[in-house]
């Protein structure tokens, strides 16, 4: 099984790794076939999966009970959950409690949250201390588009980009494992990259970080709508689920499905005329 300590070797190595996002049992069970060493349990969950505009309105039952789901599908994968919004912010505590949730109850090796500053850092501390890995996220960060004004890239400014860079080295320092990127500058991502012992993994971050991860929609193709820039779909099955759920529909309405080969044989036995008893015999 992919552990923190492997993502480390893979910096050491200079080997980069990818990560997908997975909230279901069969996702994650062909995600580790696939040999994916990462698999996150996202709160863009609330987004794909239950259709809010945001990641804001996912709670933390929700994520848990997704990674249960995840946790009983894959073996191999280093399983992370994501902290959701006001798990973590309001004290050291809740955050220390909900990341244990993640790992007692949902069966997640690891927690991520967002941000950096103060709560961030000693939310991290703390978690670490408690035995709960903690991977961070800086630059663009989902659960502060009211504040940030939308889904920007962020770090264009030479404040922010130098803010970002502190947020990484802090969090580092303050235990976390890994740092995510979201939504910055190339030249910023690689430089953070090259100041940070831990590894980095970018998401609209560009090519100079140590790992990259997607949302697994937006990799197999079944978004909807304007994507990212930085989305590649790798698969287009969005398309091929509409076809293959009209060329069904059709076929219940011709009557050509089901068919013999999609049918039960067998004989059927009526014994009794008082109180029959219906027989059934056969495959």
């Amino acid at each position: 099984m992919t552990t923190v300590l492997d993502l480390q070797r893979f910096k050491a190595e200079g080997r980069r790794f990818a990560m997908l996002t997975a909230y279901d049992y069969t996702t994650a069970r062909l995600l580790d076939a696939a040999e994916i060493p990462v698999l996150l349990v996202g709160d863009s969950a609330g987004m794909v999966m239950l259709g809010h505009p945001t990641t804001l309105p996912i709670t933390m039952d929700e994520l848990v009970m997704l990674g249960r789901a995840v946790s009983r599908g894959a073996s191999n994968a280093l399983l992370v959950g994501d902290l959701p919004f006001l798990s973590y912010q309001a004290s050291v505590e809740e955050a220390v409690h909900n990341g244990g949730r993640l790992l007692k109850e949902a069966g997640m090796h690891a927690v991520k949250l967002e941000g950096g500053g103060p709560t961030a850092v000693e939310a991290t501390r703390r978690l670490t201390e408690a035995g709960i890995p903690v991977m961070g996220h800086v630059g663009l960060t989902p659960q502060s588009v009211n504040r940030l004004g939308g889904f920007k890239v962020q770090g264009k400014d030479p404040k922010v980009a130098a803010r970002i860079l502190e947020d990484a080295r802090e969090l580092e320092a303050a235990g976390a494992f890994s740092i995510v990127l979201e939504g910055i500058p190339s030249p910023l991502a690689s430089k953070i990259t090259a100041a940070l012992a831990v590894p980095t993994i970018g998401i609209g971050a560009g090519p100079g970080c140590d790992g990259q991860v997607l949302v697994v929609h937006d990799l197999l193709g079944l978004t909807t709508g304007r994507k990212p820039r930085f989305v590649k779909a790798y698969a287009n099955l969005g398309e091929q689920v509409v076809e293959a759920a009209r060329r069904y529909a059709a076929e219940v309405a011709e009557g050509v499905f089901p068919d013999a080969e999609h049918s039960y044989s067998g004989s059927l036995e009526v014994v009794g005329e008082a109180n029959p008893e219906v027989k059934y015999g056969g495959r």
